[in-house]
């Protein structure tokens, strides 16, 4: 079941030591992280198992797994969820995708990502991750993503266009997500809303 977006170049780079800088930056993010659910705990370590592969764990090429990065956009308010209905897919999602050479960080890659993916300009992040989660895809003719999910929050008025990658872009209320949900999506929300309490002020582009 898709759990995240996947956008990115047509030719992504092939040397791992292009995400040399992204791999440590993943490393000491998650070893440091206080994960949200058991279920993200045991992700959280999943992953980390990965990323003692290297650099290569950065990089879709990387058949048994790779890191991707992903994002669930609130609005101003934190009452609504930007979500993408992805046109592969077939179902609605947050936004993310591949991580990439240029990404020097996984918050840098799932901001790149939601900006992208909503044409919104002015996103804030916050640092923290509020989710890991590690799923299934025809990625490379099938392997695994380890996403690591961020809380986004869309200046006021904010409006939304629509990427290639897409079918619609849609706000919703939070306890009111629409259908087919991609599975892993629903469990966000939570931990987004409560990223937002707790410290609005560390929203940052």
């Amino acid at each position: 079941m898709p759990d995240t977006a996947i956008t990115g170049p047509t030719t992504p780079s092939t040397d791992p030591e292009a995400y040399a800088a992204l791999h440590a930056d993943a490393t000491a993010l998650l070893e440091g992280w206080q994960p949200t659910s058991p279920e993200s705990a045991t992700a959280r370590d999943r992953t980390l198992a990965l990323l003692a592969a290297g650099p290569v764990a950065m990089s879709r090429q990387h058949r048994p797994g790779h890191l991707t990065a992903s994002a669930l956009v609130l609005d101003a308010t934190g009452s609504r969820v930007l979500l993408c209905l992805h046109g592969k897919f077939g179902r609605w999602v947050q936004l993310g995708g591949h991580c990439e050479p240029v990404d020097q960080t996984l918050v840098a890659a799932a901001l790149r990502e939601a900006t992208e993916e909503s044409g919104i300009a002015g996103l804030r992040i916050d640092p923290v991750p509020i989710d890991v989660d590690v799923h299934e895809v025809r990625c490379q003719g099938g392997s695994l993503h380890h996403d690591v999910r961020f809380a986004v929050l869309a200046p006021p008025a904010a409006v939304e266009q629509v990427s290639d990658e897409a079918e619609a872009l849609g706000w919703f209320p939070a306890d009111e997500l629409p259908e087919p949900l991609a599975g892993g999506t629903v469990q966000l929300v939570a931990p987004a809303l409560a990223a937002l309490r707790r410290s609005p002020l560390r929203l940052a582009p």
